[in-house]
């Protein structure tokens, strides 16, 4: 018997085989805890963290409302790192729910994958 967790950890180090993050298209990967949502933009072949979001800066709002704002917070941010596209990294979470609100916000906010 797995546990959520382990199916996760599982599921992210099967989609991590197929996709990385170059200079032109880096990994925009999220990680969720069960207060908050993190969001990293990584050029995977340099090691380097580009951007970074979270929404421990936010007050108030459900989590969904955070997840958008984290979402539109981490486009600007690409933006003004020069970043227009990227792959994007679920990190074996379902995309459903805070992920799916982060995405499209992003989506909104100008980045392409």
């Amino acid at each position: 018997m797995t546990t959520k967790i382990e199916r996760r950890i599982k599921i992210k180090t099967r989609v991590r085989g197929h996709i990385s993050g170059t200079a032109e298209r880096p990994r925009m990967t999220v990680f969720r805890s069960n207060k908050q949502i993190y969001v990293q933009i990584i050029d995977d072949l340099a090691g380097k963290t580009l951007a970074s979001a979270s929404s421990t800066a936010i007050e108030g709002g459900a989590k969904k409302e955070q997840a958008a704002k984290v979402g539109a917070e981490i486009a600007k941010k690409a933006q003004e790192a020069g970043v227009t596209s990227v792959v994007f990294d679920r990190n074996g979470y379902l995309y459903h729910g805070r992920i799916k609100e982060l995405a499209d916000a992003a989506r909104n906010g100008g980045l392409k994958f």
